[in-house]
């Protein structure tokens, strides 16, 4: 891709209404643009790296067994009268009547929608376990949105819901979620921490909130700094290894300001491993059990002939919200570098020509390894404009791709200069390179 020919509106400065790091480089390499108050327009960067992002959420969600369905944004106040959330959400929730004079709202979450879907589904015990889950624009009119796309009105978002026959069977598909996110966030190049939580307005009765620590977050956590050093590699799905995986996690001190008790901190984590600080939640699931199938009436035909309401569970993660996020965690402000994961980028790598009007024998050259690259399924992205060598570099440098090569008097021959950006030059031969970046891409 030609960077002239790219819908990449690039600011020369940072702009003045962005007060964190995601908000600023969002606006500034035009990723994104504001369309009012919280809700915005995903440009090609940013909708390339969001587009990506969900990807890997859906192939995470896949291999636990989940089965993706698409539910409306626009749903029906019945069915949230009939779990009594329509008046107790709160002024959050965006209402609105169509011309028949029926009660609609604009989805928060779709914890009564999926009910509505499941009781009119299943009604035997031998259809469970089922675990569903979309990825959906979600609206929440919030008092005061902020941070860009951190704290927006309007959200890009995976929810998935779990139906399961007893309690035993519903944990056992929590934490088959679990799992699923401690591997999705790896693969986003996050370590995300579980962490004890509220459940908030989804209500239930057990909570992990995954966080990523950031400055910039609004969430207060107080960890053991033990739990920075586990890893759920050896994980497999089968429910013993699932219950030995959370209980490992657990076992370390780790809870958002909601659940905090100063005590049991100090009582529980040795001075030395503990640590509070700020974080940004990436990823939330909840399990509540049948408080929103008992007065739904989601009940399942059991041996013997009774009835019982299936146990119920949720599970979301904010994929616009992971966008910035990444910045968050990737972004070194201070020099202007931004360093995509591989897995997400927009570009594996950015082509940097030192063009003279008079001679495009490095444009060409660009254009042929441009070539080389694509026959090896990598993505570049060709800075053909005629600014001078430093302004692309500091552009280049904002919009990210992992690697860069820079064609100009040090590229003699077979040998090109390459770089990971912001890191140390090296000169290689183009084989070298795709043998590199082919390796980190099958690695992802």
């Amino acid at each position: 891709m030609l960077l002239s020919n790219s819908f990449i509106p690039v600011l020369k400065n940072n702009p003045s209404e962005a007060k964190i790091k995601s908000h600023s480089l969002m606006l500034r390499v035009g990723m994104i643009k504001q369309a009012s108050a919280g809700i915005y327009s995903w440009l090609p960067l940013g909708f390339k790296v969001m587009k990506k992002i969900e990807e890997i959420v859906r192939q995470e969600q896949n291999k636990i067994g989940a089965q993706e369905i698409l539910m409306p944004t626009i749903q029906s106040s019945e069915i949230w009268k009939e779990s009594g959330r329509y008046d107790d959400y709160g002024e959050e929730m965006l209402r609105i009547t169509d011309r028949q004079n029926r009660e609609m709202l604009y989805g928060p979450t779709n914890e009564e929608q999926v009910t509505e879907i499941f009781r009119s589904s299943i009604k035997s015990y031998k259809s469970l376990p089922q675990l569903l889950y979309h990825i959906q624009w979600k609206f929440r009119d919030e008092i005061r949105p902020r941070f860009g796309i951190m704290r927006g009105r309007e959200f890009y978002m995976k929810d998935a819901y779990s139906f399961d026959v007893s309690d035993e069977e519903a944990f056992y598909s929590y934490n088959k979620f679990f799992l699923s996110y401690l591997r999705t966030f790896k693969r986003l190049s996050l370590t995300a921490i579980p962490m004890a939580a509220d459940t908030g307005p989804i209500g239930g009765n057990l909570s992990h909130e995954f966080i990523i620590l950031a400055d910039t977050g609004e969430s207060k956590i107080f960890t053991d700094k033990r739990i920075f050093e586990l890893n759920s590699d050896q994980t497999n799905l089968e429910k013993s290894s699932l219950e030995e995986m959370r209980k490992k996690y657990e076992q370390y001190y780790a809870v958002t300001d909601e659940k905090f008790n100063k005590d049991e901190f100090e009582k529980i984590v040795s001075k030395e491993n503990q640590l509070v600080t700020k974080g940004i939640e990436v990823g939330h699931i909840f399990y509540f059990g049948d408080k929103y199938s008992k007065p739904m009436g989601a009940s399942v035909d059991l041996p013997g002939g009774k009835k019982d309401f299936v146990k119920m569970g949720s599970y979301g993660v904010g994929v616009s919200r992971l966008v910035g996020a990444i910045i968050e965690a990737k972004y070194d402000d201070k020099n202007e570098i931004m360093k995509w994961p591989l897995s997400v980028a927009p570009y594996d790598i950015a082509l940097i020509p030192m063009i003279n009007k008079n001679d495009t024998s490095a444009l060409d050259k660009a254009n042929n390894i441009n070539k080389e690259l694509l026959k090896n399924n990598i993505d570049a992205i060709i800075d053909d404009t005629d600014e001078n060598f430093s302004s692309k570099i500091k552009k280049m440098n904002l919009i990210g791709a992992p690697y860069q090569i820079i064609i100009g008097k040090k590229s003699e021959g077979d040998l090109l200069e390459f770089k990971e950006t912001g890191g140390e030059t090296q000169n290689l031969p183009l084989n070298k390179i795709i043998e590199i970046i082919t390796k980190q891409k099958n690695s992802i």
